[in-house]
């Protein structure tokens, strides 16, 4: 979740979703051979948002490989779409996850307050877990 806020930041979370530009395909039939100037630049937009969606590609797949663990990096190292990268780790890792609401409940229940920590921290810390528990 943090590495997509920062991707917000940047203005480069659309990669995670968004599927890339398509650039239409010229025809190579000899009565469209004459390729107009006109044509011509209607392309060059699309050359520059597919050259703007790779480049904002690379940046996403090249943060979301740092912030993995060597065993993680491995797997998706060959991968080249961040897009493919993120859903495969949402589908397994994912927020819909009742591990991890058991997890937090857990150790909201198991919270205790001890007399060797200052009640301030100790209050922070049970209101962090509140948080936790509301947010699941």
């Amino acid at each position: 979740m943090k590495l997509l806020i920062f991707f917000e930041q940047l203005d480069v979370d659309y990669v995670l979703f968004a599927d890339p530009p398509e650039i239409p395909h010229q025809t190579t039939d000899a009565s469209t051979a004459i390729v107009t100037a006109s044509q011509t630049e209607t392309n060059r937009p699309n050359d520059e948002l597919k050259a703007k969606y790779e480049r904002d590609n690379k940046t996403v797949r090249g943060h979301l490989l740092n912030h993995m663990t060597n065993t993680l990096f491995d797997l998706f190292v060959n991968q080249k779409s961040a897009k493919e990268i993120w859903n495969t780790l949402e589908t397994r890792y994912g927020g819909d996850d009742a591990g991890r609401k058991k997890y937090v409940v857990g150790k909201w229940l198991q919270f205790h307050m001890t007399d060797d920590k200052p009640i301030m921290d100790q209050v922070h810390e049970y209101e962090n877990l509140v948080a936790d528990v509301l947010s699941e």
